[in-house]
């Protein structure tokens, strides 16, 4: 296989011989962006044009513009009316999931997931199956391939793209794989230019924890959003959604906080085949400068403790992996506890979310457990929310393909 970048173009051909891809965030400006993201977290319900215009600080009139347009190209819809409090009654629009759809893959080490989700994050196909990950990038690019055919759908709502999860570390701005530990053959391997060429389609790739920061953070916020039948006057308030629509143009900057003051933040713990952290911090996944944040699982915790596979000793997932391993899950989770505490003292998230095959298999240790050494070492009363995580990594990997549209990063 050629590991030139492949970089898909009008001249290429998607999985199903579709020419191109649908690249509808290059030809959105940010407006358009930042209307169709309140849309989403209002969900059915919808908002009156007056809320939108209030929560985003665009006029009236630009708000009318933007949601003639989005309904022309059949992304937004009417949702009905608000009870009228006097005047004549408020007509709601709502986003229409099913005209986009995305598709998010999770490439574990031994496992892949794709599934494919519409345009409010429901997952509505899914395939998984075995993987070597050991058997290097050009069987795993094939797997992709065929994963994506299988979740697809042909004949219906054209894809936005892909968004890929794999084992860390890799370069997220370039889409380039790196020194992936124990699997020495992916190290340089250009996955993201190399998929877009054979699936003809916009692809994302990230770490697995940061798709899984990505998806429960998005699931939080979500059920956490401000009632979308609050009146225009309270949106406008300090407890609402904030935003500073720009008229100017496409690139203007947006700024943003959630309910209680500044963006809410959190911590993703993947435990499965490896420990990862995705980091939710101000607004967005960090990623740091070099796409190397969130390796939590190699923070050293029992000197001369048991040798890691990346080489040292005493790492929090060699120490968790071996508990689990020899069936003690409640010490595996007291493990991670310790571990998790020391990411809190240093970041102060809201809260920790628990992902990944381990805790499927036993979450209610795993909240309980962690739950309890974070409370045991908590230096502040009021110590983050332990829960577990409201979607998975490939559903993570589904909404970084769907980022653009709505204007978030």
């Amino acid at each position: 296989m050629n590991r030139g970048s492949g970089s898909g173009d009008s001249g290429h051909r998607d999985v199903y011989g579709r020419r191109g891809g649908v690249n509808l965030p290059a030809l959105r400006g940010h407006n358009d962006a930042l209307v169709l993201d309140l849309l989403r977290a209002a969900g059915p319900a919808g908002l009156g044009r007056t809320e939108l215009a209030a929560r985003t600080g665009l006029t009236p009139q630009a708000v009318s513009k933007i949601t003639a347009r989005l309904g022309a190209e059949g992304l937004v819809a009417e949702a009905g009316r608000a009870a009228s409090t006097g005047g004549k009654p408020r007509t709601l629009l709502r986003l229409v999931p099913d005209v986009r759809h995305a598709v998010g893959v999770h490439l574990d080490r031994d496992e892949l997931l794709a599934v494919r989700v519409d345009l409010a994050g429901r997952v509505v196909a899914e395939s998984g199956g075995p993987l070597d990950f050991g058997a290097g990038p050009e069987a795993a690019v094939e797997a992709v391939v065929r994963a994506v055919a299988r979740v697809g759908d042909p004949s219906g709502p054209p894809l936005l793209g892909v968004g890929v999860a794999a084992p860390g570390p890799l370069d997220h701005r370039a889409g380039v794989m790196g020194r992936v530990t124990g699997f020495p053959s992916w190290k340089d391997f250009p996955l993201r230019g190399v998929l877009e060429g054979r699936l003809g389609l916009p692809v994302v790739l990230d770490k697995d924890t940061n798709a899984g920061a990505a998806a429960a953070a998005g699931a939080w916020l979500r059920a956490t959003w401000p009632d979308a039948d609050a009146d225009a006057d309270a949106d406008a308030g300090a407890d609402a959604y904030v935003g500073r629509g720009m008229d100017a143009g496409p690139d203007a900057e947006v700024a943003e906080v959630y309910a209680g003051g500044g963006a809410r933040t959190c911590v993703y713990l993947h435990i499965g085949t490896g420990l990862g952290a995705g980091l939710w911090l101000g607004g967005g996944v960090y990623r740091g400068a070099r796409s190397a944040a969130g390796e939590f699982g190699h923070q050293v915790l029992l000197l001369d403790g048991p040798r890691c596979r990346c080489g040292a000793r005493g790492c929090v997932e060699a120490l968790c992996l071996e508990a689990v391993a020899r069936g003690d899950v409640p010490e595996a989770a007291r493990i991670v506890g310790e571990a998790a505490a020391n990411l809190v003292a240093l970041l102060d998230v809201d809260r920790v979310l628990l992902g990944g095959r381990v805790v499927a298999a036993a979450p209610d240790v795993f909240v309980a457990r962690v739950g309890a050494v974070l409370a045991a070492r908590a230096l502040d009363p009021a110590r983050p929310v332990v829960a577990l995580a409201g979607a998975g990594v490939a559903q993570g990997a589904a909404e970084m393909a769907l980022t653009p549209l709505f204007g978030r990063g």
